[in-house]
């Protein structure tokens, strides 16, 4: 990549950054009479609903106190991330201490669902907010709920189950990226914890279990032992949660310098662009079938924001490490998609949901659904990737340990 680029896509990201993304959730999202954040969103930022989902609350108290910690210790930053904390923590918890789906405006509980991931996305929320702010008691709290989401991910049985499990049991790939997420979440922000052994496991469990080899991408679902399914559930792929396993499996690759695992987890990128990506009329699909048989979702051919936040970080991550220009080429394919569909340079932030032919499907900014997290994220990771190209990275990134972004 030549100098210049590199220098115009650094303005281009700071300013969706600073400009727009975060800007426009500080203004519309944070709750000023009750705490916490609401996230439906309309177009123009009104509420349209009012009830709260935990999941996007742990998400938001994440990216502010990311924000915080590492690009500048802005007080609004630090405040915007008190406030998730302080609802969650007081509104969030049931009393068997499993976390709500849920909540209404004011903090009364809604939903229970069966899967770990509000206690996932608080433990990290939580986790990063202590580093911001001190608090130990935020820091107590995300190893408990660490300890809680171990527990779950290793004990499905304590969890209301999706199928009759002695027909079928089977397991999903979100709950591998998700705790894979979580640990390399908290080895960057609780370094005193113990994370390798999980990390191990979940890795071999992707490797071994989820990557298809007419791919190779990685399945939605498959058996309790790693079975293949042949039924739409089972050839399911879900282009943008391969994708996003493949930058934190070369996140994994650069922490443990692992070459052989850098060129897995570069195959599976490779494979679910080749896959995911529509030829006719661009961007990535929602959901695919690895046979070409028809998806069972509905939605499956919808361009959603997500995927290609993630597409942009690996892809421009791979061509870094790599140097390949096929990964450049990735990039600039799906740099030119994302930014000329999903910002709103009317009224700020970012679309979410696309029709197949890139016209808005819905002109939300955010949902029980869609929160701030894939935007900023994806734009932060970007951000320490071309500066490290630019030459003004840290002697840490120079000697290929982790990324900027975890340093």
């Amino acid at each position: 990549m030549q100098k210049g680029r590199i220098e115009e896509l650094r303005t281009i990201y700071r300013k969706a950054l600073l400009d727009d993304v975060i800007p426009f959730w500080l203004t519309h999202s944070l709750d000023r009479q009750y705490g916490g954040y609401l996230t439906c969103l309309d177009r123009q930022g009104a509420a349209y609903n009012t009830d709260k989902s935990i999941i996007l609350q742990g998400r938001e108290i994440w990216v502010f106190s990311r924000l915080y910690n590492t690009l500048s210790p802005r007080k609004e930053w630090l405040d915007a991330a008190r406030t998730g904390y302080e609802f969650v923590s007081t509104f969030g918890f049931d009393t068997d201490r499993r976390m709500f789906f849920s909540v209404t405006r004011d903090g009364r509980p809604l939903r229970k669902r069966r899967y770990f991931y509000a206690e996932a996305f608080a433990t990290i929320g939580f986790s990063e907010y202590a580093k911001a702010s001190g608090n130990s008691t935020a820091l107590e709290l995300s190893r408990d709920l660490y300890r809680r989401t171990v527990l779950l991910y290793h004990h499905p049985e304590l969890l209301p189950a999706k199928v009759f499990p002695e027909t079928r049991q089977t397991k999903a790939l979100l709950n591998q990226l998700i705790l894979l997420t979580v640990c390399q979440e908290l080895r960057h922000s609780d370094t005193a914890g113990q994370y390798s052994g999980v990390l191990d496991e979940v890795v071999e469990q992707l490797l071994r279990d989820f990557v298809d080899p007419r791919g190779p991408v990685l399945l939605e679902t498959v058996g309790a032992k790693g079975e293949h399914l042949d039924s739409p559930e089972g050839r399911c792929v879900n282009p943008g949660h391969a994708v996003e396993c493949s930058w934190h499996l070369l996140h994994e690759a650069i922490y443990r310098n692992d070459h052989r695992l850098e060129g897995a987890a570069l195959e599976i990128l490779e494979g679910s662009l080749q896959l995911g990506w529509d030829n006719e009329q661009g961007g990535l699909f929602a959901f695919v079938d690895i046979e070409g048989r028809p998806p069972e979702q509905l939605e499956w051919d919808m361009k959603l924001w997500w995927p290609h936040n993630e597409a942009l970080y690996a892809t421009l991550l791979a061509y870094q490490l790599t140097g390949r220009t096929t990964y450049l080429d990735w990039f600039e394919r799906i740099h030119e998609r994302t930014f000329s569909h999903f910002p709103d340079p009317q009224f700020g932030g970012w679309f979410g949901y696309l029709h197949r032919d890139g016209t808005v499907a819905l002109p939300v900014k955010g949902s029980l659904w869609k929160g701030v997290l894939h935007e900023p994220r994806c734009l932060v990771q970007c951000l320490a990737v071309l500066d490290r190209m630019a030459g003004e990275g840290t002697e840490q990134d120079s000697n290929r340990t982790e990324p900027t972004s975890y340093s």
